[in-house]
């Protein structure tokens, strides 16, 4: 499942690993908030090192859809419902700035992107409702949003009921962004170093990084891993994995000229694709949403399935050319978390919570992490990340947390009931499929991936939770705090930082491993 983007990237080679030796600020991850966090860091004339896992752009960041908007379907009403409007604001203010400094720097690096009006629509007359709470917060906190007029409603081409709008937002592709700011970085002095895990975060005695090719020391490091590598501050828990499905499609018909999602019923996100502001000859149109919590779907591929239905319909002849999802955390109280993480001295820093909305959330976290790295004085940073950075607790935050930790608890408990009901041996998965059986009381996953089955430790490496099986993405998923492996057991994301064990096969059981074989999951602990 490669996102459109990636068809004809190209790939940016990495700096060669040297161990031991010191940097001014270690970045963990080459997605849009690491890479644009190292290269302001770099310009403002620190060493800086990227340590990124897989290759620049690996997860969402090189995944998403390509649109760049301050309308982000509910997001403002949502927070105007429970908090004060000066954190609305803040809120604005922090992504008008991030979505500033990320064109400036696409101009700057030559990147194209197009101008669009933006819609937050709803599907339904029950919608209705939706927009008018999101034209009132979306005008209060600043926003020059107009009320779409019944007529251009009438000529959408997909079900609008209602819509707000506002004008000169931005598609953008998202990886040639990531490769120019990588590009910029080593052009500028600054370290890339990709397929190196960071397996260890150290604070003190001395604070660093340990990864796969040896020790990196550091004054600072920022975790730009999408969730946290380290339990400190508990922030698996203040967050909720989201994942999202997207499907390029080409056609002949007519396409949208505007940047649509909707705000009721199950997520459509639709944008075009042009020249200016995608790969050359990629798929016309793009429909992505559907989205549910990690590991809690029965059926991943039903989302992107769902979307072709969709597509299809109102958008006749469209031929599903391309297909991938993406993952995002969303914090209980609906603001990215960024900064110091705590109990680490001010060494250790880090950015969640984009709830999907990280082409200007990321730019903004860069922006303040910069600020904080070096020490900028309070009075002397934009109003909104004071706002941000001392922003309260309201009880319909504690309540979505409440309820969210509920479930983890729900689903920490039936999926070890659930594992003990399939006993193992079993018989051999279908290609592209796994299940979750019991072997001596310990869950187990197997599955068969083109024409390879084999067997892994069902538990996930963080806290324990039984993984589900991601028929998609032939993944398997944890449904706590939304840690992904391959289907051999290697990790791709979440909090977790080991693999999954490796298993040997049983007698009855028809696995493709030497029987001998079994991999002892690599070790790895964050203090």
């Amino acid at each position: 499942m490669t996102p459109i983007w990636k068809t004809d990237a190209p790939e940016v080679v990495g700096t060669p690993f040297a161990s031991g030796r010191r940097r001014d600020v270690v970045v963990v991850g080459a997605g849009l908030t690491g890479l644009s966090t190292a290269l302001l860091l770099t310009r403002r004339g620190l060493d800086v090192a990227v340590v990124e896992a897989a290759e620049v752009g690996a997860l969402a960041s090189g995944g998403n859809t390509g649109k760049l908007t301050l309308l982000q379907g509910a997001v403002l009403s949502s927070l105007r419902r429970h908090h004060p409007a000066r954190l609305v604001r803040a809120y604005v203010e922090s992504n008008q700035d991030g979505a500033e400094w990320l064109t400036g720097i696409a101009d700057e690096l030559g990147v194209p992107y197009s101008r669009r009006a933006a819609y937050s629509y709803a599907q339904t007359p029950q919608g209705a409702a939706c927009i008018d709470a999101e034209l009132r917060a979306a005008v209060e906190a600043g926003l020059p949003v107009r009320r779409v007029e019944p007529d251009q409603l009438a000529q959408s081409p997909f079900d609008m009921v209602d819509a707000v709008a506002l004008d000169r937002q931005v598609a953008i592709d998202p990886q040639r962004l990531l490769v120019a700011l990588a590009q910029a970085l080593l052009r500028e002095g600054g370290t890339l170093h990709t397929g190196v895990r960071v397996t260890r975060v150290h604070a003190a005695p001395w604070s660093g990084v340990e990864t796969t090719r040896g020790f990196l020391a550091a004054n600072h490091v920022v975790l730009a891993t999408a969730t946290p590598i380290t339990d400190r501050g508990l922030y698996f828990a203040k967050v909720r994995g989201l994942r999202s499905s997207c499907v390029a499609f080409a056609t002949d018909g007519p396409l949208p000229e505007g940047l649509y999602i909707s705000v009721d019923g199950e997520t459509k996100s639709v944008r075009s694709i042009t020249p200016e502001d995608g790969p050359a000859g990629a798929a016309q149109l793009i429909v992505a949403g559907n989205g549910f919590p990690v590991g809690r779907a029965p059926s991943a591929r039903a989302s992107v399935d769902g979307l072709v239905s969709w597509a299809q319909y109102h958008f006749p002849g469209a031929a599903p050319v391309a297909s991938w999802s993406a993952q995002d955390y969303e914090s209980h109280d609906l603001i990215p978390f960024v900064g110091a993480m705590p109990r680490a001295l001010g060494r250790i820093r880090f950015a969640t919570g984009y709830a999907k909305w990280g082409l200007s959330n990321a730019p903004a976290a860069a922006l303040r992490l910069t600020a904080e790295i070096c020490r900028v004085p309070r009075r002397d940073r934009p109003d909104w990340m004071n706002v941000i950075a001392t922003r309260f607790t309201v009880p319909a935050d504690l309540a979505r947390g409440g309820v969210e930790n509920l479930r983890v608890g729900w689903e920490a408990a039936s999926g070890w009931i659930g594992a003990q009901t399939v006993p193992t041996p079993i018989r051999r998965p279908a290609e592209g499929e796994g299940v979750v059986a019991s072997r001596a009381g310990q869950p187990v996953g197997i599955s068969t991936v083109d024409g390879r089955t084999c067997a892994v430790s069902a538990v996930c490496t963080h806290l324990g939770g039984v993984l589900r099986w991601n028929d998609a993405e032939h993944t398997w998923d944890c449904p706590l705090h939304a840690s992904r492996f391959t289907a051999d057991g290697c990790r791709i994301e979440g909090p977790a930082l080991r693999d999954l064990a490796r298993l040997p096969r049983v007698p009855g059981e028809e696995l493709d491993d030497d029987p001998a074989e079994v991999r002892t999951p690599q070790a790895a602990t964050v203090r």
